[in-house]
């Protein structure tokens, strides 16, 4: 995965809550809208992507605290807590759904 620069705490919450006033990557689709709360209510056990990172633990401040994330935990998280067998698909799923609705 292509690294991403750290972000601060105000900022990590900002995307998640879909209030980030600019996007360093015009191809990166942040995270509140990537994993929505439709999409996380549909496919996980969960109403809200900071719902299943606390379920599952995971202190994630920036995008590179995701991939920073033991890979085997990651994975088992996933297939334990969602409808998809690995982070791949739930990811592949969540882009897919994303271009749907745009």
């Amino acid at each position: 995965m292509k690294k991403q620069k750290p972000m601060s705490m105000e900022e990590l919450l900002k995307d998640l809550q879909g209030q980030r006033t600019f996007q360093e990557d015009p191809n990166h689709i942040s995270l509140d809208k990537l994993f929505n709360d439709s999409f996380m209510s549909k496919h996980t056990n969960f109403n809200s992507f900071p719902a299943f990172l606390e379920k599952g633990n995971f202190q994630v401040y920036t995008h590179e605290d995701i991939n920073n994330i033991h890979e085997e935990l990651w994975e088992r998280h996933v297939a334990r807590e969602t409808s998809f067998k690995d982070w791949k698909s739930m990811l592949d799923k969540a882009n897919a759904e994303y271009k749907v609705s745009k």
